[in-house]
């Protein structure tokens, strides 16, 4: 199974981009894994929030396929603990899931046509973060729910 990690936005920012790029380096060692940071529309400052998620929304659906299995970050969606979260990825891994996407929408979330899309909907809090730390955040969890899977250190329940 491979993991893609995709966030609408900007480029991950020099004070996050090392933390990223070590948690995704050690989810490496479980699964093929990857980052792909889409930019918003080129005319997004000139759009509404509805026509933004729409256009977003566009791009994002016209990227997966009918196999990828959807992990959508939002705010409304479930708090799950670390181990929730690892027998998720393990579900996904046993039904021989090819592409597991964890989805980090653009500044004003996303349509509904992806909420629909969604296998799964995951709140990392009640609180909202910056989408720069959600990245770091979400990397970092999946890092944890592999050595969770492995029965390793790093996770002190």
């Amino acid at each position: 199974m491979k993991i893609l990690f995709w966030s609408i936005g900007k480029p991950h920012e020099k004070y996050i981009k090392e933390g990223v790029e070590d948690f995704t380096n050690r989810v490496s060692r479980y699964f093929k894994v990857e980052w792909l940071i889409i930019p918003p529309p080129k005319n997004a400052a000139v759009l509404g929030e509805a026509e933004l998620k729409k256009a977003e929304a566009e791009v994002v659906l016209g990227m997966l396929t009918d196999e990828d299995r959807l992990v959508l970050l939002d705010e409304r969606g479930k708090n799950i603990s670390s181990e929730e979260l690892s027998k998720l990825i393990q579900q996904k891994s046993n039904e021989s899931t090819r592409k597991l996407v964890f989805l980090i929408g653009g500044a004003f979330g996303v349509d509904e046509r992806i909420s629909k899309r969604a296998d799964f909907t995951w709140s990392l809090s009640k609180l909202v973060f910056p989408h720069m730390l959600a990245r770091l955040i979400l990397a970092e969890q999946v890092y944890r729910a592999c050595t969770i899977l492995r029965n390793e250190k790093y996770h002190h329940p």
